[in-house]
């Protein structure tokens, strides 16, 4: 427990430090944001700090840092190192320059972020990118729910008919004002999140299981280590527990409610350094659940609902089935929410109305059905859904920290802070697809290579494009 208790430690005083260095570099102010200078009554609408807070939590939080936390546990201490450095010094960075960019431009959705700072093609290509991965967390975030509600409800009420009422849902969140629904019952799920997470925190200090410490070695204690290395693959496993694009795609909706741009450190960074903890916290319970049932569990819901049960009791199955239902439910529906700004603001398609909404909400919804109806009917169609979704993910969180670089570098501010994650980040990426057996299926040292060559690509490319920016500075 010492080395789990350290890591808690670094992430909260991580917040107080890293966090207020970071806030410092980017230098928010008392100017207006664009939920007063743009307030429509739908998006662009004024909230609460603490209910901003609840819903970017939920909205980036989901199932990721409990599904991926648990899944990474399996690869021992590494997962606990991997969630707070990734969690401090780039996870929570990268939300937080993300979220403040689009409040410096008018609430601007990730593709026009990454388009002003890499350029209009990588700007449609984050478009294509960021949709396509809006539309597989709608499908992938709604089969588990689904099944778990047929299991608690009457035979008659199957897993179509949940996914059609899910469905429903998800339509009345994307169209209505964010106020309507998203505001009223998110603060409401988030904190049944955070009061599972706190239930099981405590109860890791009652029962004090066997943990692995740091001085005990950092090996890859995955039942298949030989063929799922920890360096790409628990990088990527563990994706919304240290760092995640989908959080980048998140933040404009926040932005568009925030009142003032010092609400930014508490809100987009406070939410990832409070996902790094819940992540922490399963992590740790994973592991000793391992310890106690063997490795050959891989289904996160049951590791889920036997944990809580046998910790918690009857208020803590109730929270479990919450949380497994809720959680994957409302990050779809801002995922589909997002999408829908998105591609509103690329094609400059007005909001206001709302057959206008519903224009753009049919064609997501019909690629997302389809998706779905290929995962059910195939037995490994959800389980490639999944992993092309979690590697999607990160490729946008690449681009995404190098957009924010190249802000820093044109503000005259100090770059390195996202030039390392980026790096780091375009090997995992560039290797993880080389490697992974539903990618390329390349041999270690081939796509290890392919990493390091990605690598210094990438810092070739950004010596060459600062020398030209210094260049034209000059001259102006």
């Amino acid at each position: 427990m010492i080395t789990f208790t350290i890591c808690l430690l670094v992430l909260i005083i991580g917040y107080f430090t890293y966090g207020r260095f970071a806030e410092r570099v980017f230098g928010p102010d008392n100017r207006k944001t664009p939920a007063t200078l743009l307030a429509d009554g739908v998006d662009y609408l004024p909230l609460p700090r603490w209910k901003i807070f609840m819903i970017q939590f939920l909205n980036i939080a989901g199932l990721g840092p409990i599904f991926g936390a648990i899944m990474g546990a399996k690869f021992g201490v590494a997962s606990y190192l991997w969630i707070v450095i990734g969690t401090v010094f780039a996870g929570a960075v990268h939300d937080y320059f993300a979220g403040m960019l689009s409040i410096r431009h008018n609430g601007e959705t990730l593709p026009e972020i990454i388009g002003r700072y890499l350029g209009v093609t990588v700007k449609k290509l984050m478009l294509v990118l960021t949709v396509v991965l809006m539309i597989l967390v709608g499908a992938v975030f709604v089969a588990g729910p689904a099944g778990l509600l047929a299991n608690l409800s009457p035979s008659r009420f199957d897993d179509m008919f949940w996914i059609s009422v899910v469905f429903i849902y998800y339509i009345l969140a994307t169209l209505l004002p964010i106020d309507k629904v998203i505001g009223k019952i998110y603060p409401v799920f988030a904190a049944a999140l955070l009061f599972m997470a706190l239930g099981i925190l405590v109860m890791l200090y009652v029962n004090c299981p066997v943990l692995p410490e740091l001085w005990d070695g950092i090996h890859n204690t995955h039942p298949a280590a030989s063929t799922l290395p920890i360096f790409p693959i628990m990088f990527v496993s563990i994706a919304c527990g240290a760092i995640s694009g989908f959080h980048a795609t998140q933040s404009p909706m926040m932005a568009r409610c925030m009142t003032s741009e010092h609400s930014g450190r508490p809100i987009f960074y406070g939410a990832m350094i409070t996902e790094g903890v819940v992540a922490l916290i399963w992590a740790a319970a994973a592991t000793y659940f391992f310890h106690q049932n063997g490795m050959a569990e891989n289904n996160a819901s049951v590791i889920v609902d036997s944990i809580t049960r046998n910790w918690l009791g009857t208020v803590g199955g109730f929270l479990a089935i919450l949380g497994v239902i809720a959680a994957p439910i409302t990050s779809g529906d801002t995922a589909f929410r997002s999408a829908r700004l998105i591609i509103a603001d690329f094609f400059r398609i007005e909001q206001k109305k709302i057959l206008y909404r519903l224009y753009i909400c049919i064609v997501l919804f019909s690629a997302s059905i389809c998706l779905l109806v290929y995962s059910l009917h195939d037995v490994n169609g959800f389980n490639m859904i999944w992993r092309y979704f979690a590697w999607i993910n990160q490729l946008l969180s690449v681009f995404t920290l190098w957009a924010i670089t190249i802000y820093l570098v044109k503000s005259h501010k100090i770059y390195w802070l996202t030039l390392i994650p980026a790096l780091f980040m375009t090997a995992v990426c560039a290797t993880y697809i080389c490697i992974a057996p539903e990618g390329l299926g390349m041999s270690y040292f081939a796509s290890y290579a392919v990493g390091t060559i990605c690598v210094l690509i990438g810092i070739g490319w950004f010596m060459v494009w600062k020398r030209k920016a210094i260049t034209i500075d000059k001259n102006e």
